[in-house]
């Protein structure tokens, strides 16, 4: 909404900053990061207040979750919630529909992690919301989005599929993008879910990952810029780098929060919500392949679960001590902060290789 003060630029030069997406992003940063400090604690006290007993924790699981953990509130995802929509709101420009996009997928995604977390808490299990019931609400919010994203791509984009490196390279894919689509953003947000496990193991890597993709979000949005680098444009996608700040910042500020001992779990209310997110940017931006690379550690972490399930069904016996495989380097005796750490570092080396695609040719 702050957009609309460019139109007094004739009263001073001031007002012209807001014609600027580098200025809009910052301040979209710093909103997220003050709201974050601001209602922080007092949403925790609150949560510690309703839930008393806090998230319910897996009985199987390492004993230092139980232990350790046990007592802790959960949906600390609606605090970055609150700074990531409020922010990316009053800073991005209204008028731009892939933020209307992005903001849908998170909304959506996060009212299905609150409904989750609040079944989990109220009747004091770690099951909550069937799977299934959970998928197909999921399933129809991303396929909702994927048919409004290829409405809003350019008639030589919309329902091809581009290829990173391989710049000149698009696989037509027609109606059928919709459900490729959907995988990518139902998966995402399923991927960030199994990865929010050990306290700031989830909330950093999706902050590295949200920032690569603003900057492609950026960069493709850019005639000047995709002409340089050789890659598809995409207009009016530069804007989404607002709402990439503004989760930054949101990130950030929850992390405060949540950096080991947590004093509050983000649940699913955070994990589908931002996974979610991450999905629908690819999508938009046409970089659905990139975003396996940037965020290959969801991928991990996701076909962990899947190859255990797999061949336990198949043979009675698991590949890993437990999935997802965070969980298997805390059975193997890894501290939760050396993995935590050690995962972040892969983040960032797995979004460094994912940004050179830009370049590479």
């Amino acid at each position: 909404m702050l957009y609309w003060l460019k139109d007094l630029s004739n009263v001073g030069d001031l007002f012209n900053l807001f014609t600027y997406i580098s200025f809009r992003a910052g301040g979209a940063f710093l909103t997220a990061l003050i709201i974050s400090f601001t209602f922080g604690q007092p949403m925790i006290n609150w949560l510690k207040k309703k839930q008393k007993t806090g998230q319910p924790i897996r009985d199987d699981g390492p004993e230092s979750h139980i232990l350790q953990k046990a007592g802790t509130p959960t949906m600390g995802g609606a605090l970055i919630l609150l700074s990531l929509l409020v922010s990316t709101l009053l800073w991005a420009r209204p008028d731009n529909g892939y933020i209307w996009l992005v903001l849908f997928v998170t909304a959506g995604f996060g009212l299905i992690g609150f409904a989750d977390d609040y079944a989990k808490v109220t009747r004091q299990n770690t099951k909550g919301v069937s799977g299934r019931l959970r998928m197909g609400i999921g399933a129809i919010v991303a396929i909702i989005a994927s048919i409004w994203a290829m409405y809003l791509q350019p008639p030589e984009l919309s329902g091809y599929l581009a290829f990173p490196i391989f710049k000149n390279a698009l696989l037509y894919l027609g109606y059928f993008f919709v459900p490729f689509a959907m995988i990518v953003i139902l998966g995402a947000a399923n991927a960030v879910n199994m990865t929010d496990g050990l306290d700031g193991l989830a909330i950093m890597p999706v902050m590295i990952a949200g920032g690569s993709l603003g900057v492609i979000a950026y960069v493709v949005g850019r005639t000047d810029f995709t002409e340089y680098l050789e890659v598809h444009y995409v207009s009016g996608t530069s804007e989404i780098a607002i709402f990439a700040a503004a989760l930054i910042g949101a990130g950030l500020g929850f992390l405060w929060y949540n950096a080991p001992p947590a004093a509050v779990f983000m649940g699913d209310t955070g994990s589908l919500a931002l996974g979610g997110a991450l999905g629908a940017i690819a999508v938009a931006t046409k970089h659905e392949i990139v975003l396996a690379v940037i965020g290959g550690l969801f991928v991990v972490e996701a076909m962990s679960v899947i190859i255990q399930v797999f061949y336990f069904k198949r043979t009675g016996k698991r590949v890993f001590l437990m999935a997802p495989i965070h969980h298997h380097f805390e059975k193997k005796g890894w501290g939760e902060a050396q993995i935590v750490i050690r995962f972040w570092i892969i983040s960032v080396i797995l979004a460094l290789i994912g940004l050179a695609t830009l370049k590479l040719r």
